[in-house]
């Protein structure tokens, strides 16, 4: 099937517009989308977002490690450092802390027609990709270099094989998960 799909451009392209649909419509069925209960996850009064994404962390983890081990996809880790963390983190998080979405909230909300991600998400989004391109010849040579790990993926630094570290990261997110339920959050 890999193989098949490296091929054949359109297909990516196809199956990539159905799995962003399905995406949209689950952010959607979750209320995710829905501004007050993002800003709810950033004052810690709701954790509907919260409970999505460790869900996702852990469904994607076990499925995308499941179809490696079926030899039917291939990984490639892209490097990183530091200081791509740190620029990243910072320029995610003003932006979310402002507008109240993230890119994949902001697509799912034009898709609702919420006129605040039409108006404030598109363009920002277009703002701050602009922004960082033309920026990133400087910062590709200062900041975002600081402390390269390279493409190391967090199996590959404890030198164990990915199922333990599957197991042990779902087992703390099943465990925050209960806790959050168990705490009526």
């Amino acid at each position: 099937m890999e193989s098949m799909l490296g091929k054949n451009k359109t297909s990516q392209l196809w199956l990539g517009l159905a799995i962003g649909v399905t995406f949209g419509f689950l952010l959607q069925k979750g209320r995710v989308v829905r501004y007050d209960v993002i800003i709810g996850q950033l004052l810690l009064r709701d954790f509907t977002v919260l409970k999505i994404m460790l869900t996702a962390t852990a469904t994607g983890m076990v499925g995308i490690y499941f179809l490696r081990s079926l030899g039917l996809v291939r990984l490639h880790p892209k490097e990183g450092s530091i200081g791509m963390n740190c620029a990243g983190g910072l320029m995610f998080g003003v932006a979310f802390a402002v507008l109240g979405y993230c890119p994949g909230t902001v697509a799912g909300a034009v898709g609702n027609g919420y006129l605040d991600a039409i108006v404030g998400g598109l363009p920002g989004i277009l703002l701050g990709a602009g922004l960082f391109a033309s920026s990133y010849p400087r910062l590709s040579s200062g900041i975002l270099d600081r402390g390269h790990f390279g493409a190391l993926t967090i199996p590959e630094f404890f030198e164990v094989n990915p199922w333990y570290v599957i197991v042990i990261f779902c087992c703390f997110i099943a465990g925050g998960l209960l806790l959050l339920e168990a705490h009526g959050l």
